[in-house]
């Protein structure tokens, strides 16, 4: 009852807005309504948003949940926005602008849905206001609201306060007779349509750069606005809104173009997830060479996914139809690597008692990937070196050459050049393999796919254990970006399934689920206090020497005495600010002897 009574607020006519350059008081009839409307939208408390900034100057990043964001001087966005408008005209700027702030606001509404998913509508909805507000862009004041999800049903009526773009575009233009909140009128479509489900089209009735002392903004479903909404359309060929004003040439912008890309990101051609510019660079190198012969030499640490490019490069090349045969140099004997690259007869030595093709043959038309090639021995390489350049091979105990048309596709993890200037790797056989190199970054070096790869590795480890968990804590989100990852995507897939395993049915991953075995967390991030303050989170130093789980504890006490400092003492706060209930909380003191 609650939620329908708060979704469903009594719609007020809206008061229409003045000449261009007039800010006109309302009628006494119009602001009762307004004043009423007001009076019975709960604007909920923002902490629970504030809670999930996190900022971590060492590493540059500032993130709103797992989103990485940035600060902007507001005078950098005035002078961004007229370098737009004096390079490319007013009106496709204002196009560019509009379509920037639809995608920010699509972001935010699945964020939104995230972080206030067990609660009503109206409480999920006005997350997005706050959001704004939060992100310091503009304080949102809402007037009337009328949301039914279900039938999509909507109205809202809000007040712009103190905008920042308005703030911008007055300081390089003064007062026109147009609204210039394009960015944010953006914002509002994304934002709403994607909670909505259907696009719904805001419009910039009053504007602080009109003169008005306020901006105001209204917004329906696109269809009642009829033709006092053409021109507002031309500008937000994005999403749903295309049907409703297609681009003449067929060709969506740019901006539309990288969101609609975005939307699809978890199903890319490689089978893989990623958004940060290394995982892209790998990506799009890939994608160049694949279609070639050229030899592939993939380089990064262990644990990259350089065996996972490699499967991909041989699906995207004309050898696809062919095999494709792995082989882990570091895992067969120096005296066995022979036999087992290229072959042996029957006979050939004590054991043969079978002739047995090669990998060479066995790859016959496709794609042989030799991993941890820098293992090999010297003699190997030398042998290695021969088939590679002449493209035939001899069976160990054979006289006859066989010729095997093989694409070759390397991978180590070892400084290759270090290793031919230290006489442990054959310099010819490394510009053999080095035709075209390809470096997988670290992870530590693409956080921004950290987020990413947790739930699609926790997504996946439920589907193979058949358990089911609500997500990760907002605590083990902020170790899990911080973590350095030395065994980088695999080490995080690994950690991810234990904590799967671990985790209660229908819970959620915490610390104690991920952190079992002795890894080294640090945590110095710093989180936004009541007063706007910035608080230093509690750091985590711990290894596993003195038990795997009590380094745990020892974070638990200290977010616990942590709470109860920020609560002055009141246990109800305090176990808000935790997101648990006060009686777990009274026990969770208990079980630390705190007081």
């Amino acid at each position: 009852m609650r939620d329908e009574r708060s979704a469903r607020l009594k719609r007020r006519p809206h008061r229409q807005p003045g000449l261009p350059g007039e800010a006109r008081a309302p009628s006494s009839d119009v602001w009762t309504r307004a004043e009423a409307s007001l009076s019975d939208i709960h604007v909920p408390e923002i902490h629970d948003l504030a809670d999930r900034l996190r900022f971590a100057p060492q590493q540059g990043r500032i993130r709103l949940d797992d989103q990485r964001m940035m600060l902007m001087h507001v005078s950098s966005l005035g002078a961004l926005r007229q370098e737009l408008i004096e390079s490319l005209g007013k009106e496709t700027a204002r196009g560019l602008i509009t379509r920037i702030g639809y995608q920010a606001g699509a972001n935010d509404a699945k964020m939104a849905k995230k972080l206030r998913s067990g609660s009503n509508t109206l409480d999920s909805f006005l997350a997005g206001p706050q959001l704004v507000s939060l992100e310091g862009i503009v304080h949102c004041e809402p007037v009337a609201l009328d949301i039914d999800v279900a039938n999509g049903r909507y109205y809202g009526d809000f007040y712009l306060i103190d905008c920042a773009e308005a703030e911008a575009h007055l300081a390089s233009y003064g007062l026109g007779d147009e609204p210039a909140c394009w960015m944010l009128v953006g914002y509002a479509c994304g934002y709403t349509s994607t909670f909505m489900g259907r696009p719904i089209l805001w419009r910039e009735l009053e504007c602080k750069c009109t003169g008005h002392t306020k901006c105001r903004v209204i917004g329906r479903p696109a269809e009642e606005w009829g033709e006092e909404a053409r021109e507002d359309l031309r500008f937000l060929q994005i999403g749903d809104f295309v049907k409703f004003n297609p681009a003449p040439s067929g060709k969506l912008p740019a901006t539309a173009r990288l969101a609609a890309l975005d939307a699809a990101l978890p199903d890319n051609d490689f089978g893989m997830v990623g958004i940060s510019s290394g995982f892209n660079t790998v990506c799009h190198l890939v994608k160049k060479v694949a279609p070639t012969e050229a030899t592939v030499l993939f380089l990064g640490e262990s644990g990259v996914g350089k065996e996972i490019f490699s499967h991909n490069l041989h699906r995207l090349s004309g050898r696809a139809k062919g095999p494709f045969v792995a082989v882990n140099c570091a895992s067969i004997p120096e005296q066995l690597i022979e036999s087992e690259l290229f072959g042996v007869e029957r006979g050939a030595f004590t054991g043969a008692t079978a002739s047995r093709a090669g990998r060479f043959e066995r790859a016959h038309g496709g794609t042989l990937f030799l991993d941890e090639i820098g293992t090999l021995s010297y003699t190997a390489q030398g042998k290695l070196l021969r088939a590679l350049q002449e493209g035939e091979i001899e069976r160990v105990g054979d006289s006859r050459v066989r010729k095997v048309d093989v694409r070759v596709i390397a991978a180590t993890n070892v400084n290759l050049r270090d290793a031919v200037k230290e006489g442990t790797f054959r310099e010819d056989l490394f510009y053999r393999l080095n035709v075209f190199p390809i470096r997988v970054p670290p992870l530590r070096d693409r956080r921004d796919d950290i987020p990413l790869l947790m739930n699609w590795f926790m997504r996946r480890a439920c589907t193979k254990h058949r358990k089911s968990v609500t997500g990760f804590r907002e605590r083990a989100v902020d170790v899990l970006i911080t973590y350095n990852w030395p065994g980088n995507v695999r080490e995080m897939e690994n950690l991810v399934e234990r904590a799967v395993i671990l985790a209660d049915e229908g819970g959620a991953l915490d610390l104690c689920h991920l952190f079992t075995t002795g890894e080294e967390v640090t945590d110095t991030t710093f989180v936004v206090q009541k007063n706007g303050g910035l608080l230093q989170s509690s750091g985590v130093e711990e290894t596993a020497e003195r038990g795997a789980l009590q380094p745990l504890a020892d974070t638990e006490a200290r977010m616990l005495r942590l709470a109860l400092s920020e609560a002055k003492g009141n246990l109800s706060l305090a176990a808000r600010l935790l997101s648990i209930s006060r009686p777990t909380l009274a026990y969770r003191l208990k079980k630390h002897n705190i007081s």
